[in-house]
């Protein structure tokens, strides 16, 4: 049973930083890509970055592009998602979720797993 658990959400001013991980046990992750959504209250779940666990080639939202980073350690099961330069416009609940393949979709349907979502908040 594959599972993911997020961790490091939390609230900072405009401007800062925090660091997402997502930890995934069971399945074989290097057969799946990874990717980070956000949810905020009363919008639709949106693609935040996703990333080839296997290549590491990586895909931004364009809202993100140059302020968040995905990366992924191999060794520790382990994906994570950088956050810089955070606008309160960044706040809502992230989600970890697996792909049903080795591509990054930029839809919640070619996902299959999902994490428990964390909340981040940014304050102005």
């Amino acid at each position: 049973q594959v599972q993911l658990v997020e961790s490091g959400g939390g609230s900072v001013q405009a401007g800062g930083s925090l660091r997402l991980s997502c930890a995934a046990s069971g399945g074989t992750p290097s057969r799946y890509a990874m990717g980070w959504f956000r949810q905020a209250p009363g919008k639709m779940r949106e693609v935040v970055a996703g990333i080839s666990w296997s290549t590491g080639i990586t895909y931004y939202a364009d809202s993100v592009k140059g302020r968040f980073t995905i990366s992924r350690d191999n060794a520790k099961n382990t994906v994570y998602l950088q956050m810089n330069s955070l606008k309160p416009e960044d706040t809502a609940v992230y989600y970890c979720a697996r792909a049903r393949g080795r591509i990054a979709g930029v839809t919640a349907v070619s996902y299959d797993y999902w994490g428990q979502g964390t909340q981040v908040t940014v304050s102005s």
